[in-house]
């Protein structure tokens, strides 16, 4: 089963922001991840999201099963996704 994928009006305004190289990587690590998504992920610390290293950008996201979503939340730099 291929997760679909969804984004926050805050991931779209960062990702509109990149750079295109960042924005393809990023956007192809998302489609190569819809078939199975969590080997690919790590879970937060205190929190029930996810997220997914993509070279120096993290993408925060959520997986909800029983809609078989993915849900982008944020894109960021490393140093400032975190805050």
């Amino acid at each position: 089963m291929i997760y679909s994928l969804l984004y926050s009006k805050e991931a779209l305004k960062q990702l509109k922001k990149l750079d295109n190289e960042a924005k393809k990587r990023i956007l192809s690590t998302l489609e190569r991840i819809r078939v199975r998504p969590y080997p690919h992920v790590k879970r937060l610390t205190g929190n029930p999201y996810y997220r997914l290293r993509v070279g120096d950008y993290r993408v925060i996201l959520d997986i909800i099963n029983d809609q078989i979503v993915i849900f982008v939340i944020e894109v960021k730099h490393r140093k400032n996704v975190y805050k």
